[in-house]
């Protein structure tokens, strides 16, 4: 039986910061045998797409058709390629791809969990905020125990990483070189785009950064002798691997959209979104074992006022346009209403081609795809005819790695209030993606202290996934 010790809670990097990234690798291929037990799926790699903000289940997922007219979705159900599934006009192209979703409905927090830091946190750790130690990311913890095939490029990647909530993310009490890399950038859509820290320093040729490494290779590293119970060996093959990610042209080109062909860019969608989940793709081609795409729409001159197009649809939902950037005694919003293409626009075009790429090109069988968010929306309409902040009913949808597509889990009343069927948490989220890794929970990670903490220790496998 598995047994706690107590209550477990849960910007740009520096070039150091990403080195550490890359000795973290190293160090956890190494580890991985002993980490990792039979899986109930079989994912060798995880992408995540993290719409955040709260994104609305009753406009999407989850259609209410006889929810009452005052409060009614403006979006009709469409059929899916599923018969019995439906989904809103809203996801008409994902809709196409239903035979390989499974989409929970039945998301709820036991508790609330309700501001956006916090649930970002709870979603990306899979444990409850608030308790006395400092949770990892799951990815984090992943990225740990069992590394990354890729040996030039970090196991835990966030693209871009610049969002209102991606701050949030943490390595916990686990080391810095366990930190996720965030690739930043404004607008992916942008040909000038590039990731930084991934290059040489100006002035130093590759012939120049070699004789350095050879020089270093020569240093008596003895001097930094541990301390009783620490561990030094392997400094070398460490080094070794964070040359590798500086000098690696495989690196800076895992990044380059540009080597995608016009007519895959297209089908994306040009935008920034499009372009994040394509480069999503491309880093689960490269072999990253665990990636997160944490999108929203930038500013551009098709789009006004629009600086904060995140999910968080407090007032103007269903506005054609822009939702204004004043809001009676709450400030700016800037974001535009949710069928504009910045928004579920982009968003259903992005998703369908994504699992469409991976599924075409092999890697949907090896690659488990969440769509997540923090939580969702009320099932009433505010006076700013918004919908406010709701934790008691919102839906994911999972792809890939032996995933029983084709599935609804869960169901909500008529308004799409409360769970009815099968109520499933952010913690029993983190152990079914743990679980589809293959990593046994059952051993837990240790903190510096060396107290034993056990990965989603109030979480269930969501056994119908498969």
């Amino acid at each position: 039986m598995r047994c706690s010790t107590g209550k477990f809670s849960t910007g740009k990097l520096s070039r150091r910061s990403f080195l550490g990234l890359g000795v973290a690798a190293g160090l956890s291929a190494a580890t991985a045998s002993a980490s990792q037990a039979p899986g109930r799926g079989r994912a060798k790699q995880v992408l995540i797409v993290f719409e955040q903000g709260g994104l609305s289940h009753m406009d999407t997922w989850d259609p209410k058709p006889a929810a009452i007219a005052e409060h009614r979705s403006s979006f009709k159900p469409v059929d899916t390629n599923v018969p019995g599934i439906q989904f809103t006009e809203l996801l008409a192209k994902t809709a196409r791809h239903a035979d390989k979703l499974a989409v929970v409905r039945s998301m709820h927090h036991r508790i609330s969990v309700s501001g956006h830091p916090d649930g970002t946190q709870y979603l990306l750790s899979g444990v409850r905020p608030g308790g006395p130690i400092a949770m990892p990311d799951v990815g984090s913890v992943v990225a740990k125990l069992i590394g990354s095939p890729c040996g030039y490029l970090p196991p835990y990647i966030m693209a871009p990483g610049n969002g209102e909530q991606s701050y949030n993310a943490s390595q916990g009490f686990l080391s810095p070189g366990y930190k996720v890399f965030k690739t930043t950038g404004r607008d992916l859509s942008d040909p000038s785009w590039r990731v930084p820290d991934l290059r040489l320093l100006d002035g130093i040729a590759p012939e120049r950064f070699r004789d350095r490494q050879d020089l270093l290779s020569r240093l008596n590293l003895g001097l930094l002798s541990a301390a009783p119970g620490q561990r030094t060996g392997g400094m070398d093959e460490f080094y070794a691997k964070a040359f590798d990610l500086l000098s690696n042209p495989k690196t800076q080109a895992a990044f380059e959209l540009s080597r995608e062909p016009d007519a895959v860019r297209d089908r994306y969608g040009r935008g920034h979104r499009g372009q994040c989940y394509l480069l999503g793709r491309r880093l689960i081609e490269q072999g990253v074992r665990f990636v997160v795409l944490d999108v929203r729409e930038p500013e551009t001159k098709a789009t006004p006022g629009g600086f904060n197009m995140n999910w968080d649809h407090h007032d103007f939902i269903y506005a054609s346009g822009s939702c204004g950037t004043i809001r009676d005694k709450a400030g700016g919003e800037g974001r535009y209403g949710i069928a504009h293409w910045c928004m579920m626009g982009s968003t259903d075009q992005a998703f369908a081609a994504l699992v469409g790429d991976l599924d075409e090109r092999g890697l949907l069988d090896e690659t488990l795809v969440c769509f997540v968010t923090e939580f969702g929306r009320t099932p009433k309409l505010n006076k700013f005819q918004g919908r406010d902040h709701w934790t008691n009913a919102y839906s994911i949808a999972f792809a890939g790695a032996g995933v029983r597509g084709g599935q609804v889990i869960g169901r909500t009343d008529r308004d799409g209030g409360f769970v009815q069927d099968r109520p499933y948490t952010p913690d029993d989220y983190a152990a079914t993606v743990y679980e589809f890794l293959g990593i046994d929970r059952e051993q837990p990670i240790f903190t510096p202290d060396n107290r034993p903490i056990y990965l989603a220790a109030e979480g269930t496998f969501m056994s119908e996934l498969l």
